[in-house]
């Protein structure tokens, strides 16, 4: 049985990854925002041409499905190590956005 993932450990993972394959140098906050976006716009990518209902059932077929996982996973990982690398804890930065976003945009 596999532990529970979390944010800190895929992070250690990523690090791990790039250490062995001595990546660590291209992993500047200016190449993964580049290439951050480039996954996020391989991922617009496949929603393009896609009326809203279609892009509604993507993941109803297994190739599509398949694809806009790996897509989204690219853009986290290099999400996650941007904020390595800044030293932004993700899931705070997301929580304190959220309460700023409360605060700006009240409900009725």
């Amino acid at each position: 049985m596999t532990e529970p993932l979390d944010v800190a450990k895929l992070q250690r993972r990523l690090a791990e990854f790039a250490a062995a394959r001595n990546w660590q140098p291209y992993h500047t906050p200016k190449n993964l925002v580049a290439a951050l976006s480039v996954e996020a716009s391989e991922l617009v990518e496949i929603f393009q041409w896609l009326t809203p209902e279609e892009s509604a059932g993507v993941m109803a077929d297994p190739d599509t499905a398949h694809r806009v996982t790996d897509e989204v996973a690219d853009v986290l990982a290099y999400l996650l190590q941007l904020c390595e690398v800044l030293g932004i804890d993700p899931l705070a930065a997301l929580d304190a956005k959220i309460d700023r976003n409360e605060r700006r945009f009240p409900a009725p």
